[in-house]
């Protein structure tokens, strides 16, 4: 928490700062946490655990140190350090709870692949249990030099930045497999193809790429099917679940959550959120209520999105919520900012604690334990979101600068601050209403409900119809938040995995879910989270010296 959450804080920082993305920090945390516990042997996997886990979330809320330079962008008065500090530290505690409150959903029940999550166990796994490192080494190991070389040769050849290879994504798509890479192909394809309608309809304007309109399109397709899994979901739970819980076996202690408690924490930092946003930061009620109820609705389309194909659109998490409150009369960009942030914040929280809950699922990691390291680490985090983002403008001015208003040929070539330009494009749209913008999510959410009620009546079980014909709405819906290129590295890599396993004997010396194909997955992206950490490190000593 205090050493590799920093390192990787630093780092996710700068990366967003100059690129508008960054790599979570759980697979880089893990392969050093299982250097710190390797002499505890096969237990020292929960120890590694925890370590990734305080670690990941430090560098998930250094990240967000971008808001502060949106302020900036928008000419905003910058809040004293302690008031965001404070701020943001409440959001990231409530996130933490709704990501637990999800957590037998999405984990335990819906059982999500999480792809990084199962890189993480696969490495905690290997690295502390000496039979298992021997049987999965070639193949781990092989996947981190791949997926190593690949991300440092990225930034040096620019053909490969110009097919959009990413050595983290073709390894998403090995672990997820054929069906859902294929439905992620499916849905680029379809993004592509109807360009020209976007544009003729007046969605898109001339040159604009297709994910500027599908990403809403996608997030009502996630949020449609998940409403039928839910309904189906509690149907079926809530009807003698306290029969079942008396009934839980002994073995599974390390999953028991005092959900009284859990509730509890999940109000009482809710109101904390709002009372930080209003009696500090001047912030109205009703924005703040708006957005503390659309965190629960985030928590769960963005966790079912990172479980499926571990992307986690928290920008885009945020752009809605603003077009939902330009809906209910939002015109204060200022307001705007600060109830995004409780989107931003808490959807990126919420979404790690699934992320590292799978880990542990796999692990039998105790989860009251491994939520306090995270509670730790969000403490942590908040404090060095301001100081990070204080550091990099005071050290950087060209970050101060609004790119957009900035031409073409003016704009920083090292510091493009993509998440920044999104969030202050988006605000600034508060005085010219998109309706349009919100025909695109309910869309999205009517074609959800049907595919999703038809997938659920027909139950497709021929690959045809389950991954071309009538995909899952959560697999396709990947393919409109990238670019096409990115979406097909990632079906690759499940279409890659399905031809492996096909053809590869079945070995009953490792755990099921350590295929082949997803420890060399997972190794790909270990090796590209190493490749990032090298390029930001080496470009942020760069500009310093």
């Amino acid at each position: 928490m205090l050493v590799l959450g920093p390192l990787a804080g630093v780092t996710a920082a700068y990366m967003n700062f100059s690129l508008g993305v960054f790599v979570g920090g759980q697979v880089l945390a893990g392969l050093l946490g299982s250097a710190v516990t390797a002499g505890y042997g096969a237990a020292g996997r929960h120890g590694a655990n925890y370590i990734q886990t305080a670690a990941a979330s430090v560098a998930s809320m250094s990240a967000m140190g971008v808001l502060l330079q949106a302020m900036v962008w928008m000419g905003l008065p910058q809040p004293p350090a302690w008031k965001l500090v404070a701020y943001f530290a409440c959001i990231g505690m409530f996130g933490v709870g709704v990501g637990m409150l999800y957590t037998p959903v999405l984990v335990d029940r819906l059982q999500l692949a999480f792809p990084s999550g199962l890189a993480v166990a696969n490495i905690l796994r290997a690295l502390t249990d000496p039979v298992l490192l021997r049987r999965s080494l070639g193949r781990l190991g092989g996947g981190v030099a791949a997926g190593l070389a690949t991300g440092l040769a990225a930034n040096r050849f620019a053909w490969l930045a110009n097919i959009h290879f990413s050595a983290s994504t073709l390894g998403a798509g090995l672990v997820v497999g054929p069906r859902i890479g294929t439905a992620a192909i499916v849905g680029g394809l379809l993004g592509w193809v109807l360009q020209p309608f976007f544009v003729r309809i007046g969605w898109l304007e001339p040159g604009d790429p297709f994910r500027k309109i599908t990403f809403l399109i996608a997030l009502g397709l996630i949020m449609g099917a998940a409403a039928v899994d839910l309904a189906l979901i509690f149907r079926r739970s809530l009807p003698g679940a306290r029969a079942r819980a008396a009934q839980q076996p002994a073995t599974n202690d390390w999953r028991r959550v005092h959900r009284g408690r859990l509730l509890a924490w999940v109000v009482a930092w809710a109101a904390g959120t709002v009372a930080a946003g209003h009696f500090l930061l001047g912030q109205p009620l009703p924005f703040q209520l708006l957005a503390i109820a659309l965190v629960f609705l985030f928590a769960m389309v963005n966790g079912i999105s990172v479980g499926i194909s571990d992307s986690n659109p928290i920008s885009s998490a945020f752009v809605v919520s603003v077009v939902v409150m330009a809906l209910m009369g939002l015109t204060d960009p200022a307001v705007g900012l600060m109830a995004g942030a409780v989107l931003l914040v808490s959807t990126s929280v919420a979404c790690d604690m699934q992320q590292d809950r799978s880990t542990g699922w796999r692990l039998g990691t105790p989860r009251v334990l491994q939520f306090r390291y995270q509670v730790l680490g969000i403490l942590v985090g908040a404090v060095l979101a301001v100081v990070f983002a204080r550091l990099f403008m005071a050290a950087y001015p060209v970050l101060l600068q609004d790119q957009t208003v900035l031409k073409a040929g003016e704009q920083p070539a090292e510091w493009t601050s993509a998440m920044t330009y999104k969030f202050v494009g988006v605000l600034r749209s508060l005085t010219d209403d998109k309706p349009y913008q919100r025909t695109a999510i309910l869309v999205g959410v009517a074609l959800g409900l049907v595919i999703e009620l038809a997938r659920k009546r027909w139950k497709p079980r021929s690959f045809l119809v389950d991954a071309i014909l009538l995909p899952s709405p959560y697999a396709v819906s990947f393919g409109g938040f990238l670019p096409l290129q990115a979406s097909a590295w990632f079906g690759a890599g499940g279409i890659l995995a399905g031809l492996v396993q096909a053809r590869a004997p079945q070995r009953r010396d490792l755990p099921a879910d350590m295929s082949g194909t997803s420890l060399f997955g997972g190794g790909l992206i270990a090796g590209d989270a190493l490749a990032a950490l090298a390029i930001g490190a080496a470009g942020l000593l760069a500009t310093v010296f």
